[in-house]
């Protein structure tokens, strides 16, 4: 079986990257809150999982994983993930949602604050009685410390809510996923920007990079990247197969979109030491536009399910007794 991605899924992604990088550079990150959203918008990227009867082009999640990649390596600020992966599957009929002029922001179960919830038009509050949804008309939004300068995190309350129709689980899977896709992203450019820093970056009049230490370190990096991005693809492709998950911990679909959430983010955060050590003191300044990838790094790990509570879920499911495979 071939399981490379097609053509027009990297052409996707190229074409994602060439806007971003064009209308994303580092500096905007300093500046704005929502760069290159509106040229996004135009190439189709928030269309890409909202149904054809809404003005979407109706693709499934592994058919948009490069491209979020992409958003991960550009350090892509606002809510990103909440907007064009789980609205289409929890407000598929929203107007303007495929055109990116309708933001959504999630505050997930267990989650104390919403991520870049200021930007949002519709905030969907996951509730022990059920998900309600919230409009800016009616939401209260106090800002709380993030370590994410561009993914501020804000505390949720609001006047008043409608019940969501359609069930939160689904979506929060392909969420939790198209996050640990931009993982990916992120680790890649930072071991990107370590390789280069240690290829010119001299002491003991001999780069860096020469040393066993520093070799060893970008190589488990690496190691770690190429290990933990099939994993993903695996997930998108079972969350596409499998429509609904049966749970937080039950299906195949959760299993393996839980496997590469963890795997996803322990490599951002392996990527993210090794950026540190390899630059050195510089790698804290305000100066570097490397914080920008290491704050994202250490808030994506963390956003729906850090590594050890994904970890803790497999493993429950599995002493249980859960050993199906795919799909």
């Amino acid at each position: 079986m071939n399981f490379a991605f097609t053509p027009d899924q990297l052409a996707l992604a190229g074409t994602v990257r060439d806007v971003l990088a064009a209308h994303c550079p580092p500096r905007a990150l300093r500046t704005e809150r929502l760069p290159a959203w509106d040229r996004l918008a135009e190439v189709g990227f928030f269309a890409l999982l909202v149904p054809p009867e809404a003005d979407g082009l109706g693709l499934g999640l592994t058919d948009a994983l490069p491209a979020l990649e992409e958003t991960g390596r550009a350090c892509l600020p606002g809510p990103v993930v909440e907007t064009a992966v789980a609205a289409p599957y929890l407000l598929p009929g929203v107007p303007g949602l495929a055109s990116g002029a309708v933001r959504v922001a999630v505050l997930p179960p267990g989650a104390a604050f919403a991520p870049d919830a200021d930007l949002a038009d519709l905030v969907v509050v996951a509730r022990p009685g059920g998900a309600r949804l919230v409009t800016r008309e009616s939401v209260r939004l106090a800002p709380r410390p993030g370590t994410d300068p561009c993914r501020p995190l804000f505390d949720v309350s609001y006047t008043g809510s409608t019940p969501l129709e359609r069930p939160l689980e689904p979506a929060l899977l392909r969420a939790t996923v198209a996050t640990a896709a931009q993982l990916i992203g992120v680790a890649r450019r930072l071991l990107e920007l370590s390789v280069a820093y240690a290829g010119t970056r001299r002491q003991f009049g001999a780069p860096i990079g020469s040393f066993q230490a520093v070799k060893h370190q970008l190589a488990d990096v690496a190691v770690a990247v190429s290990f933990a991005a099939p994993l993903v693809h695996r997930a998108a492709v079972c969350a596409d197969v499998q429509e609904r998950a049966t749970g937080p911990g039950g299906g195949t679909a959760w299993r393996d979109a839980r496997s590469a959430k963890a795997a996803a983010g322990e490599a951002a955060v392996l990527a993210a030491r090794a950026a540190l050590q390899t630059h050195g003191a510089i790698g804290y300044t305000e100066e570097l536009d490397l914080r920008f990838w290491l704050a994202r790094a250490w808030s994506l790990s963390a956003a729906y399910g850090g590594a050890a509570e994904h970890r803790a879920a497999i493993r429950a499911a599995v002493l249980a007794g859960d050993t199906r495979r795919y799909p």
